[in-house]
């Protein structure tokens, strides 16, 4: 089995890890630049972070958890999943802790990999898992610097600095915002929710999973497996639809937002600062309960004045002594900062100079033996990213056995090429370019993120490796 490298320690490195692990070989090595496992899970750590997939369907398929107590998880327990999934499949002492990987290049028949201590490594293969959300994004504001507060993101949250009767100013209004908002809300003195454009929200399904559920889910494991199924052809047979230019189920989660917005809001001058101008699904569509309500407080105001500096003593003429910002994460530069290198001396970053691309999300021209996990055009916005990674994953395993008996595998420009039309021509299709902005696409507006058909297109497409679009040696 060729020698694999691994960057990320989170859902999708562990996951390729794990499936090496079970399929007998030691010849992988994870390289972690955090001090512990868990990637996204690891680092948000404010309050009420948590996942809006199912938890049954937020795990992965081979190790099916029955006894998450939450119908949607917070994030201790999604971490804690993960560490056990590491300490079951045995894999943390292939992980390498505090090593973070900052280039690796393509010699000709193998990937140099290099850490920032200066250590140096070959590998034949080398899985990128690093994912999309695991560099914070800090607007570029005039006076930033000058504020003499306690000013962090929420992806780096102060957990040292008590926001008990403080002024605090949060800077963005998407999913991050909406769980921590209505936390810190009822002990602080004052939260100005500075809100560039609203978004859609609709109601979060959440319920506690009672004992006698857990006991049905671990001793009668077809029970488990019925309703995983459920939650999946739900989701993709109800949202997915609503992401499309003439998805039928568009205006039914329409109404239901319209609905909650009208329930949990009876201000109409908020009421309308909070309903979107766009189509519903352009931008990410928020599951949440505790939003709506924390922002009718009266010690909470939705701010909609564009922010023209921050003074030292605050966000525009208003006084702060805290600014937290919860304004997403750097998504459309994969694998940066790492210097990734191919033939002929390209770089990666050159070659996404006009936005990041990979056939099926998972290999690269002039990259040979470079496979992605999470990568370009392989985002949802209506089902479990776990889901993909796993197809992935699969896609990486079948590969494996073609390049120990055939050499360096590389895939062809013509089927990227191919693979591009066909992308460009499903995207046309979905609504994420319909009058709005978001983290799915680039700055020049191409959408990079997300995948544009149904996850059951996206498992056949992955099923095995199609090797007459790869070129070898």
């Amino acid at each position: 089995m060729p020698s694999v490298a691994i960057i990320g320690a989170g859902f999708g490195g562990l996951c390729m890890a794990i499936r090496l692990q079970m399929a007998g070989t030691a010849t992988y090595t994870v390289f972690e630049k955090a001090g512990d496992i868990g990637g996204t899970w690891r680092d948000n750590t404010y309050p009420g972070a948590g996942c809006d997939v199912p938890s049954h369907l937020y795990s992965y398929s081979f190790e099916k958890y029955a006894s998450w107590t939450r119908r949607y998880p917070e994030q201790p327990e999604i971490l804690a999943y993960l560490e056990r999934c590491a300490d079951k499949y045995g894999v943390r002492p292939r992980i390498r802790l505090n090593t973070e990987v900052v280039a690796a290049e393509f010699t000709g028949e193998r990937w140099r990999v290099t850490t920032a201590a200066g250590d140096v490594e070959e590998f034949d293969v080398l899985v990128a898992g690093v994912g999309q959300l695991n560099r914070p994004h800090l607007p570029d504001i005039e006076g930033m610097t000058e504020f003499t507060g306690t000013s962090f993101h929420s992806a780096r949250w102060n957990h040292g600095h008590d926001l008990t009767g403080r002024d605090v100013a949060v800077i963005g209004n998407g999913s991050s915002a909406a769980q921590f908002v209505p936390r810190i809300a009822p002990i602080a003195r004052r939260v100005d929710l500075y809100q560039r454009t609203p978004n859609w929200v609709i109601p979060k399904p959440d319920a506690g999973f009672t004992l006698p559920h857990r006991l049905s889910f671990r001793y009668l494991p077809f029970l488990q497996r019925a309703y995983r199924e459920w939650i999946y052809r739900r989701v993709e047979a109800t949202f997915y639809p609503a992401l499309r230019r003439n998805g039928w189920s568009a205006g039914y989660v329409r109404g239901l937002a319209l609905k909650h917005l009208r329930d949990q809001v009876p201000d109409p001058e908020l009421r309308a600062r909070l309903t979107p101008g766009y189509r519903i699904g352009c931008k990410r569509i928020l599951l949440d309960n505790a939003f709506y309500p924390a922002l009718t407080r009266p010690n909470v105001e939705v701010v909609t004045d564009p922010i023209t500096r921050i003074t030292p003593r605050g966000v525009g003429s208003r006084e702060h002594d805290t600014i937290i910002y919860a304004t997403g994460f750097e998504t459309s530069d994969f694998l940066a900062p790492i210097e990734i290198t191919g033939r002929a001396g390209r770089t990666l970053a050159g070659q996404w100079k006009r936005g990041a691309e990979a056939y099926l999300g998972i290999t690269v021209p002039n990259f040979p033996n470079l496979f992605l996990l999470y990568g370009p055009n392989t985002n949802l916005g209506h089902n479990s990213i776990v889901f993909m990674i796993e197809c992935q994953v699969r896609y990486i395993m079948a590969c494996l056995p073609h390049i120990a008996a055939r050499g360096p595998m590389e895939v062809r420009q013509d089927a990227m090429d191919a693979w591009r039309q066909r992308l460009e021509r499903k995207m046309g299709e979905m609504v994420w370019q319909d009058g709005c902005r978001s983290w799915y696409q680039n700055a020049d507006g191409k959408v990079t993120g997300n995948w544009p058909g149904t996850t059951t297109l996206y498992r056949r497409l992955t099923r095995s490796p199609r090797l007459e679009a790869y070129g070898w040696g």
